[in-house]
């Protein structure tokens, strides 16, 4: 009968001290701290849990599997901006309260077409009081195809967000814009090396033209100049990095020794030259047919395409005599504006000179008045000294 009891008795006690760790399980998971130096703003991409667990994943969150069943427990948390507090919440309520701390303080940013990789970071830096090293350094981990990784629009960020978490968004918008490409124009995935390509070419298209429907056929001189094993000689392609606008001059072409000098080289820059559009990227895909060699700039700002050298001539001879008729007009309306300038200025001083001629009058006239009445008083004191 001891024996009976004491089994029981120790069943008990064993009952009691696992039902004492399941109850402070929690207790204990609790006070285990999330990551302090992950991203307090950050951006979820979707109402999927797998979406959101990689999104914090990607911000330094550690998600453990109770985690992920705390972020279900009220409310999965939508696609939007957050903003949390570190210290606010133990562990469990801290994923379980994140519905709740969506942030509407957010910001546009544009990045436009044909931006560099080194403009984008220092107006990120300026506009959102980012650090720029820091930026550089998260642009250069996370960076695949270097100054085309982000793509050419209108952004939507959080005011505070930090430099990683700025990024990551960037990135992340622009790879679902490369993914749906890629889904609509190949019928097996495409390696990095191809797209690689694809995003070097588009981004030439981008540096000679903005307009979409003229891509499509400098997208087909670049296509039938490889093709003939003839150098691109493009100027885009010397607007790489710091270079972006740095004006294109004979000079510049002998002293360029990199691979971006396509005067010099033949084939493709060895990367990507900047941020480009959809329509760019479209383009360097689906070149048009043609048998164009040559493209020059019209007084328009469109270009003019040619399929031989003679004909490329007659067309660059006709840019620059326009160039040499606008700079006469340019220095004519100079001189008109200088003469303008000095008509206006001669009437203001004429009219300056009346003013003060007509004060001088003024005041002549009140000392006069002045003088008149002196001489009155002091006939009047005469008179009554008599």
């Amino acid at each position: 009968m001891k024996h009976f009891i004491s089994a029981k008795y120790r069943c008990f006690v064993l009952f009691i001290e696992i039902f004492t760790v399941i109850l402070l399980l929690p207790v204990i998971y609790n006070y285990i701290p999330v990551n302090k130096d992950a991203s307090t703003t950050f951006h979820i991409s979707s109402s999927n849990i797998d979406d959101i667990v990689s999104s914090l994943e990607k911000n330094d969150y550690g998600v453990t599997f109770i985690d992920k069943l705390m972020l279900r427990l009220i409310r999965i948390p939508e696609k939007g901006w957050y903003h949390v507090d570190h210290d606010e919440y133990g562990r469990l309520l801290f994923f379980a309260n994140m519905y709740n701390k969506k942030t509407e303080h957010t910001m546009n940013i544009v990045v436009y077409a044909g931006e560099t990789s080194e403009e984008i970071l220092t107006r990120l830096a300026n506009d959102m009081k980012l650090d720029r090293k820091k930026l550089e350094e998260v642009y250069k981990t996370f960076s695949q195809f270097g100054a085309s990784d982000i793509f050419a629009k209108r952004y939507t960020i959080a005011r505070n967000a930090d430099e990683k978490s700025t990024l990551l968004h960037l990135f992340s918008l622009s790879n679902d814009i490369l993914l749906k490409f890629k889904m609509d124009n190949f019928t097996q995935k495409p390696n990095n090396s191809t797209l690689r390509v694809l995003l070097t070419i588009a981004s030439i298209i981008q540096k000679e033209s903005n307009s979409a429907k003229e891509m499509p056929l400098i997208s087909s001189v670049i296509y039938n100049r490889l093709d003939k094993g003839m150098r691109l000689q493009m100027d885009g392609t010397l607007n790489y990095g710091k270079n972006s606008h740095t004006i294109v001059t004979p000079e510049r072409i002998k002293k360029d020794t990199s691979y971006y000098n396509t005067y010099k080289y033949k084939g493709l820059p060895p990367a990507p030259l900047c941020s480009i559009t959809q329509d760019a990227l479209y383009a360097a895909m689906h070149p048009a047919k043609s048998d164009y060699l040559y493209f020059m700039l019209k007084s328009d700002g469109t270009h003019t395409f040619a399929s031989n050298y003679e004909k490329h001539l007659k067309n660059i001879k006709a840019f620059r005599l326009y160039q040499k008729e606008k700079k006469k007009q340019q220095a004519l309306e100079k001189i008109a504006q200088k003469e303008k300038e000095a008509q206006e200025k001669k009437a203001q001083d004429e009219k300056k000179e009346e003013e003060k001629k007509a004060l001088l009058k003024k005041a002549k006239k009140k000392a006069e008045k002045t003088t008149q009445e002196e001489r009155v008083v002091k006939d009047l004191n005469t008179s009554q000294l008599q």
